[in-house]
């Protein structure tokens, strides 16, 4: 929660006669603009302007654009739109550029545990592999049934698949989680 006191420049506290003085332009101008909606001052119970600093800032780029640059209001409120439009675009990319720093490390921390719980699972079952990948004879082996349901054999390349497919597929643990090593020498190999 914000303090009471503590300001930004979203902030709505100047009054339409300071607002007008800061952008250097006449009070009824600045009714004007807001009627137009090329800004949106804040408003008291009694329904008075409020202008932050970014309204201020915002004026002065309306009059620089009308007068220096030539452009219609029309043009202005138009330009200031797709402005704002990029700001937001701009702030929900880096949002979901964030989002995926975290799941990327989320998932690498998941990939830790399912090789550390893959290690576990060798050492307490004397070494052997979790899942045979081959039967004797150089088959594929079927991989043991889960919750009654019949063993489905790995992807092969005569199915379709490719020989890294059925290696990642015998490397599966009975949890469906492929352990990371595993998953990175199919992915190099």
């Amino acid at each position: 929660m914000i303090n009471e006191f503590e300001l930004s420049d979203d902030s709505p506290v100047y009054v339409i006669s300071v607002a007008a003085q800061l952008s250097g332009l006449h009070p009824q101008t600045l009714r004007a603009y807001d009627r137009m909606g090329l800004v949106r001052p804040g408003r008291t119970a009694g329904r008075g302007r409020r202008y932050s600093l970014r309204d201020i800032l915002v004026l002065r780029e309306v009059q620089r654009l009308s007068q220096e640059e030539g452009i219609n209001l029309s043009g202005i409120k138009r330009i200031l739109a797709l402005e704002d439009e990029d700001r937001r675009s701009r702030l929900r990319l880096a949002e979901t550029q964030a989002e995926i720093v975290r799941l990327r490390a989320e998932l690498e921390s998941t990939r830790a545990v399912a090789a550390r719980l893959a290690g576990l699972l060798r050492t307490r079952t004397g070494g052997g592999a979790l899942v045979p990948v081959r039967a004797p004879g150089g088959t594929a082996a079927p991989r043991p049934a889960q919750s009654g349901r019949p063993p489905s054999p790995p992807p092969t390349a005569a199915a379709g698949g490719t020989a890294a497919d059925a290696a990642r597929a015998a490397a599966v643990l009975p949890s469906g989680i492929v352990p990371s090593e595993t998953r990175k020498d199919a992915d190099n190999g």
